[in-house]
């Protein structure tokens, strides 16, 4: 598409709901070790999401934001990205944080709300997950900026969902990279929910996409449950952004077939038969036919692929349940460099109680 014209917004898509190809694959999908490996990822990320969700069920687990159905967005997003490159994620990317070499267990400390669980091992730069809609849209902005003047070939990649694109936050940084030609790709997760609210009553844009027009950039849309189409559009911006400084939005279209969070009920605002019918959609079941009727993907290597993604998670999960608690101070200690007086009191007044229980005991 041109900038300014927003009813001819570019889409791509490669595989139907079936897995047939629609269109010619790309350079990268020519590998079968790259699919398999876009396939793994999104299994894992699923199997994650399960055991996320029982832990949560049985008390063991804060409340957690399910990617299900959504694995081909984040696994699409993160493996595209270059090991430079600056992620923001929101609370539903676990597949790209995973792909980004975020530790499950570090997950699974995050949700529990262990503050160690955004200490990432890898990647060091990587921001924590936003809670805020669309908060951390200016941070990306900011760090593609000061990509910008150090001369850096590096991008900034933003993830949000629908009804972010309708917050100020997102306006704001769009249109500052656009002015500034900032190296930042926005990925619209266009799930068609903000909690209770559809995407038909969030805005009346044709697109999410042409909503990068008015910044001075190019949108585009992209199949979000074909995880190939997506990883192909992702580094096609992501390369643009780093070897140009050039802004880009890609709204991936998929649908959230989980509850918006643990403490949800998605059946009292939309109906079941609708959630029933995307289940066609389903991006994993789409790149499994796909493997199975054009790359030799057996009965064998599923059962084997299922066992090691479930392996990992169980020792993830317990790795996570055996963890010590952290300190009860040490929600004084990461707010400051210097504790101002008051928190400062406050912070030895709960270290004196907690010695006198101790003491009690």
């Amino acid at each position: 598409m041109s900038a300014g014209s927003p009813s001819n917004v570019r889409y791509t898509g490669y595989l139907d709901p079936n897995g047939v190809l629609t269109s010619e694959l790309p350079e990268f999908a020519a590998s079968r070790d790259a699919v398999i490996r876009l396939y793994r990822q999104m299994l894992l990320t699923r199997t994650f999401d399960a055991k996320a969700v029982a832990l949560q069920r049985t008390g063991r687990l804060g409340t957690y934001a399910s990617s299900l159905g959504q694995e081909a967005v984040g696994v699409g997003v993160g493996d595209a990205m270059y090991e430079d490159d600056v992620l923001l994620p929101t609370f539903r990317e676990h597949g790209a944080q995973i792909c980004r070499g975020v530790a499950l267990t570090e997950m699974l400390l995050y949700w529990g709300g262990d503050e160690r669980g955004s200490d990432f091992s890898v990647p060091r730069q990587d921001f924590p997950i936003s809670i805020t809609v669309g908060g951390h849209a200016p941070h990306a902005a900011g760090v593609a900026l000061a990509c910008k003047l150090r001369g850096d070939r590096r991008a900034a990649v933003c993830i949000f969902g629908d009804g972010a694109t309708s917050k100020g936050d997102v306006y704001e940084a769009m249109n500052l990279a656009g002015a500034w030609q900032l190296p930042v790709v926005f990925v619209v997760n266009n799930n068609q929910w903000a909690i209770s609210v559809p995407r038909a009553r969030q805005t009346a844009a044709e697109t999410l996409a042409q909503k990068a027009v008015a910044a001075g950039f190019e949108g585009e849309q992209v199949d979000g449950n074909d995880v190939l189409a997506v990883r192909a559009v992702m580094r096609r911006a992501i390369d643009a952004a780093r070897g140009n400084y050039q802004p880009h939005l890609i709204e991936c279209l998929t649908y959230r077939l989980a509850d918006h969070t643990t403490v949800d009920d998605a059946s009292r605002y939309r109906d079941d038969a609708e959630v029933s019918e995307q289940w066609r959609n389903d991006p994993i079941a789409r790149l499994r036919s796909y493997l199975s009727n054009a790359l030799d993907w057996g009965r064998a290597d599923e059962q084997a692929l299922i066992a090691e993604c479930h392996g990992l998670v169980e020792v993830a999960a317990q790795e996570y349940l055996d963890t010590p608690p952290q300190a009860a101070e040490s929600m004084f200690d990461y707010l400051y460099a210097e504790l101002p007086a008051a928190l400062r009191e406050q912070r030895e007044r709960m270290l004196a109680q907690a010695c006198e229980v101790a003491n009690d005991a």
